[in-house]
Order: C-alpha cells, then sequence, then structure tokens
C-alpha cells in the first residue's frame, strides 16, 4: 500500500519524503549497484601493485623503474575526479558513471597487452581518468538516496567495495599469476566493469535531488519518487530538496563559498594525508614483504590483509558517524591508525602477528578513509555536492601519487621495515589534525539538508 506523503499544498521535499519512509528494496539496489562500481574500482586501482612483482620478474627491470607506472594511474584519478564532478553536476551522475566504468573497463583490457613500459604508463594514465571518474559520481547517488538518518552507514556500507575489491585483487593475484601471467589479472579488471556498465545503463536511475534542482518535469520526478519509496505522489506539483544552498549556481563557487572554504580545505588535507599511506602501501607492500623474505604468493596474501579489515573499520565508523559528531569519529579513527601502523614496523619477527598488525591497521585505516566520502557528501548541498566529493577524491589522490613516489624513493634508500612503517605513522596522525580543525573551527555548510526553497514546479 502507498505510504501517506509527507508534503502539503502540493509541494514536496524529497529528502523528507526519502527520510519519512522505509528503505525499499529499489534504494537497497541502488546501493549494491554503487557497491559494485567501487569494488572494481578498487581491483584495478589496487592491481598494479600486486602484479607488479611478477613483472619486474618477467621484463627483467629495476624495482624502482616502476615508480612513473605507479603514479600514473593516480594522476589520472586525480583529474578524472576533478573534472568529472562539475560535469556530473551540469549534465548528471548517472551518465558520467555509466560513461566512466566503461571507459576504465576497456583502459584495463588494453593495459594487459602493454608491450612496453611507456605503454604501460600511457595505459594505466587513461585507466586512471575513469577510475577517478566512477567514484565520487557512485558516492553522491548513494548519500542523495538514503535516508538522513542512515546516511553515513549506508554510504560507508556501499564504500566498502573499494577496500574489498583492493583486497579481492590480491588474492586474485596470489591465485592467477602463477597459472596465467601478470597480465589476466588486468583482462578481468577489464571484463567486470565493462559488464557492469551495461547493467548501470539498465537499473541505475538519476539522483532524485539532482532531477529536481536541474529542472526536470515533474512528471518524471513523480515517477522515480514512487518507485524508490512507494509513496503517493500524484497529487504533487512542486517539489524542493530541503537546502538553503550559496546563491550562486555554479557547482564550483559553492564549493569555495566563504562558508564551505575551511571544510574543503580541511577535507582535502585529511584525504591527501590519508592516500599517502594507503597508496604508499597498496603499491609496494608487497615488494617490501618479498625484499624482507617472503615469496611472491605469501607477500600478495599479507598485503591483501591491509584493504580487508576495512569493510569492518569502513561499517563501524559509519555507526558511530549517525550517532555522534562525525568529526571527532573519524580524527580518532586515524590516530588509531598511526598507532597501529608503527606497531606492523615493530611486528616482523612473527608471520601470525604481523599479519594481525596489518589487518588491524587496514580495518582502522579504511574505516577512516572510506568515511571521507561521507563526511564530504554530507557537507555539500546537492548542486554541489558531486563537486565537493569529487574535489576531495581527486585532490587527495595527489596523496596517493606522493605515496607511490614516495615507496620508490623509500626503496632507493634501502630503509628497514621498521623505519618505513614510522614514517608513514606521520601522515595518519597529520589527517587526524586537520578533522579537529575542522570541528573546532566550527565549519560547516550552512543550511546543507537544512530547510531551504529549491524546487522545481510540475510541467
Amino acid at each position: 500500500m502507498p505510504q501517506p506523503l509527507p508534503s502539503k499544498a502540493g509541494v514536496a521535499d524529497v529528502q523528507a519524503l526519502i527520510d519519512g519512509q522505509r528503505f525499499t528494496g529499489y534504494q537497497w539496489l541502488i546501493l549494491v549497484l554503487c557497491f559494485l562500481v567501487v569494488a572494481v574500482d578498487g581491483f584495478d586501482t589496487a592491481a598494479i601493485g600486486y602484479i607488479a612483482p611478477a613483472l619486474v620478474q618477467d621484463w627483467g627491470i629495476e624495482k624502482s623503474a616502476l615508480g612513473p607506472v605507479m603514479s600514473a594511474a593516480l594522476f589520472g584519478l586525480a583529474f578524472g575526479a576533478i573534472f568529472a564532478g562539475p560535469l556530473a553536476d551540469r549534465i548528471g551522475r548517472k551518465k558520467v558513471l555509466v560513461l566512466s566504468v566503461f571507459f576504465f573497463g576497456a583502459c584495463s583490457l588494453a593495459t594487459a597487452y602493454a608491450p612496453t613500459l611507456g605503454w604501460l604508463t600511457v595505459l594505466r594514465f587513461l585507466t586512471g581518468l575513469g577510475l577517478g571518474a566512477a567514484m565520487p559520481n557512485a558516492v553522491t547517488l548513494t548519500a542523495e538516496f538514503a535516508p538522513q538518518r542512515r546516511r553515513a552507514v549506508l554510504v560507508n556500507t556501499m564504500f566498502c567495495g573499494f577496500p574489498l575489491g583492493s583486497a579481492a585483487g590480491g588474492f586474485v593475484a596470489a591465485a592467477m599469476i602463477p597459472h596465467f601471467g601478470w597480465p589476466s589479472v588486468l583482462l578481468l579488471g577489464g571484463i567486470v566493469p565493462l559488464a557492469l556498465a551495461l547493467l548501470l545503463v539498465m537499473l541505475l536511475p538519476e539522483s532524485v535531488r539532482y532531477m529536481v534542482v536541474r529542472n526536470y518535469p515533474a512528471d518524471q520526478i513523480r515517477r522515480l519518487l514512487r518507485r524508490v519509496t512507494g509513496a503517493d505522489v500524484g497529487a504533487v506539483n512542486t517539489f524542493i530538496t530541503g537546502e538553503q544552498a550559496p546563491a550562486t549556481r555554479s557547482a564550483i563557487g559553492t564549493v569555495l563559498a566563504p562558508g564551505y572554504r575551511l571544510g574543503s580545505a580541511m577535507l582535502w588535507c585529511t584525504y591527501f594525508m590519508g592516500l599517502v599511506i594507503f597508496y604508499l602501501l597498496t603499491s609496494w607492500m608487497p615488494t617490501l614483504m618479498k625484499d624482507a623474505g617472503f615469496s611472491i604468493q605469501h607477500a600478495s596474501f599479507l598485503t591483501a590483509l591491509f584493504p580487508l579489515g576495512g569493510g569492518i573499520g569502513t561499517i563501524a565508523a559509519g555507526w558511530f558517524m549517525d550517532r555522534f559528531n562525525p568529526n571527532k569519529v573519524i580524527a580518532i579513527t586515524y590516530a588509531a591508525t598511526g598507532v597501529l601502523i608503527y606497531a606492523v614496523g615493530q611486528g616482523t619477527g612473527s608471520q601470525v602477528l604481523l599479519g594481525a598488525l596489518i589487518f588491524l591497521a587496514g580495518t582502522a585505516m579504511n574505516g577512516a578513509q572510506s568515511s571521507m566520502p561521507s563526511l564530504a557528501a554530507a557537507f555539500y548541498p546537492t548542486q554541489g555536492r558531486a563537486t565537493g566529493v569529487a574535489w576531495m577524491l581527486g585532490i587527495g589522490r595527489f596523496g596517493g601519487i606522493t605515496g607511490a613516489l614516495l615507496g620508490a624513493e623509500l626503496l632507493r634508500l634501502q630503509l628497514g621495515f621498521d623505519t618505513i612503517f614510522t614514517l608513514l605513522a606521520v601522515p595518519a596522525l597529520l589527517a587526524a589534525a586537520a578533522l579537529v580543525v575542522k570541528h573546532v573551527s566550527g565549519s560547516r555548510a550552512p543550511g546543507a539538508d537544512a530547510a531551504g526553497s529549491a524546487g522545481v514546479a510540475a510541467h
């Protein structure tokens, strides 16, 4: 039976409508599709790190020569996110998401056949463009279909796909490389996204909040709302988003508006520092482990434990974010990450202890890092949300580039395993400090998810 509609005088707040209804099967479908997008994103992003030892052995090159290859995808991720965010706020989340998934799948297929190191670098950059464009739109879509009371845990649950996809890359690499060679990992990383892009075309809707802000016909909005919420919206003539956004209609102008500026800078800083850690470890940990005496198979397995714990940490962080101040929750989680990463460097005497510490560090690290898109999505209004989330991801990606290049430099300097992990505790503590600054300053987007008047009349 259709549920009663929270509206008056033919006007409905689409967010209030979503908040007031049960979480439907169609919303679960959206969540699952976006989960799969970030899962294949995580797989393809981490793939180069897992195949690196076999690639070095197969091509007979120095480990440090892979530095440009490692960083190429991260440059692509950064630029893909920075440009895709404003584009999604202009032409729609779904269009950009489908195109980006198709593009990085095709590029991953091509990368499997790269004949030289130069071609490998170029193709990884192109793959990164698609990867960078996909993730912020998956986050934005999930956030805009989620009820506010459960938004953080739902977005974080969706974002668990990234560390789980990354972890799957390690297990897949360990199973496939000995039998089929390193190109097989990239082939799989291309076929799956191409199939997923077709599913997105058929099943994924456009964001209803985006449709309101961009003046879609009211009949089209009504049809989608009925399917999403089960509510009877037949008598509604006007829909609003329930936001009081800045006067500017520019997505970039919204992100850089005075009420958002400091918060944006702190989000960028935090995500940057987190990715220094994440990409140094996912890119170079298999090589570090191999240098420490582990086989390629054991190195891949131990590295896979780092993102594997992220699912637990991410869902737990989202649960706490919905109940306590989210800035405090994530700041504490980053601080715990710093302590645990330091402990990893001291635990090489026992493989069991090392595995446990890597898993715990990954639980905290990925819990904090995977919560950042949820934090950003709640911070910005609809007209700038895709840009705000994408710019945090894009600018933060330069931290990933720094981490990948830093890993190559640390290997060149032949620093000890314990020294490298001690140094990696520093960016975790800096990330925590940035969120403390954001909280203490009281930086909060004025009117985000508050009553507002942005709307569209029926056509």
